[in-house]
């Protein structure tokens, strides 16, 4: 492991490179004994600042506690342009990676094993991405990035084969749409009208997954943002409002009961559903979120989910993600939005282990799970250490 650690970093210094008086290395992690767990790592999606093309994808090895900055460019050094301009979502669905590219208008699709492209779905100022049977479903703002009241362009959601990578179908929804989410027999789309400031959207369209038809505008709120679905058939769906007078918020809709069954002030800038465990973070004036709601009972669980006090040390709470199995539970740090960021690891009590820099604005997380093979996941053996992306790589070069 030695070895094939030393020759990695080698190429890495080589090759993954933007420009040439920056290197990327990759970085140990002093966090105990690796996690040995069906779950071998995660990627971790940056947006990089609209218009700087450095969206970077990371990768965090659970299996050797190694952090790998700006894989993309040391697997797929032939990309020129590499991942694009502001990465929006990060998903994997089956054995495939995707990763949402709003300004460079793309999905790039990789392999999850390894980041190695597979191809590229060219959708407009696409935005948010979810899966069901075999297709995947692109929130796409249709037009180009142009804020005025009168903006009159609407948008879409693109059902893609995942199979072909090809476009079959679309379904014409509000103005900006967001955050996608399914539930049921039906997708939830939450539409913003952010380009049309004051102008705002207050609807969440419903789609039927059968006709692929728009069925339902729901009035929620202005400016919806991000749509997470529950097991309950809740929708929790954060709104921006409008940055003066309506505030921001956190809402839960039943889909079953047809209503708003709660709502929270809480600027959830980003999301992640544990269980019945809903986490949220972001700012609020000139304080941080690290929210828990309860999704069963429709209550706050925990104030701040951060108990040693280390949250007051992050800028711009960014993204948060839990360890499917573990319940650790990370959390990004955008800090100044034009320079490198953090990722944070806490135990699942919410006391700090480690935290390593990233790339610019650190926003995605999407684990990597790696079926067990028998004993191999207890003893570490050929099925955990196959799973390594250090191998992965070293074969590769």
């Amino acid at each position: 492991m030695r070895l094939l650690f030393s020759f990695l970093t080698l190429v890495l210094m080589a090759s993954a490179c933007r420009h040439d008086d920056v290197i990327y290395i990759p970085e140990q992690v002093d966090t105990g004994n690796p996690v040995l767990t069906s779950v071998s790592g995660f990627y971790l999606l940056n947006e990089g600042n609209m218009g700087t093309n450095k969206c970077t994808l990371d990768y965090y090895d659970l299996l050797t506690a190694t952090y790998f900055r700006n894989i993309y460019a040391s697997v797929n050094p032939e990309v020129p342009k590499e991942l694009g301009d502001v990465g929006n979502d990060l998903k994997i669905y089956g054995s495939r990676l995707y990763a949402v590219v709003n300004c460079s208008n793309k999905i790039e699709v990789m392999d999850a094993k390894d980041a190695r492209r597979i191809g590229q779905i060219d959708v407009p100022n696409c935005r948010s991405i979810t899966f069901h049977d075999g297709y995947a479903y692109v929130t796409s703002y249709a037009g180009p990035v142009e804020i005025r009241p009168d903006y009159s362009q609407l948008g879409y959601v693109a059902k893609i084969d995942t199979l072909t990578l090809k476009e079959v179908d679309r379904c014409i929804v509000g103005y900006q749409p967001d955050g996608i989410a399914r539930s049921g027999d039906y997708l939830y789309v939450a539409n913003s009208g952010g380009y049309r400031v004051p102008n705002y959207e207050n609807t969440l369209s419903v789609i039927s997954l059968a006709t692929f038809k728009e069925v339902e505008k729901i009035p929620i709120t202005i400016n919806l943002n991000r749509v997470v679905a529950d097991e309950r058939g809740q929708l929790w769906i954060s709104a921006r409002g409008d940055y003066y007078d309506v505030e921001a918020s956190l809402i839960c809709y039943d889909t079953r009961k047809h209503r708003v069954t709660a709502t929270f002030s809480i600027n959830a800038a980003a999301m992640w559903l544990h269980g019945s465990r809903l986490y949220a973070v972001g700012v609020q004036g000139a304080d941080k979120i690290y929210k828990v709601i309860d999704t069963e009972n429709l209550t706050m669980a925990e104030e701040d989910f951060i108990t040693d006090g280390t949250g007051a040390d992050l800028r711009v709470p960014y993204a948060v993600a839990v360890h499917p199995v573990t319940s650790e539970i990370y959390v990004t740090d955008a800090r100044t939005y034009l320079n490198p960021g953090y990722l944070h690891c806490y135990s699942s009590e919410g006391v700090h282990r480690w935290s390593v820099r990233t790339g610019d604005i650190p926003a995605h997380i999407a684990f990597r799970e790696y079926p067990p093979c028998g004993e191999d996941i207890k003893k570490g053996g050929p099925a955990l250490r196959k799973s390594s992306l250090t191998e992965f790589i070293s074969i590769k070069n």
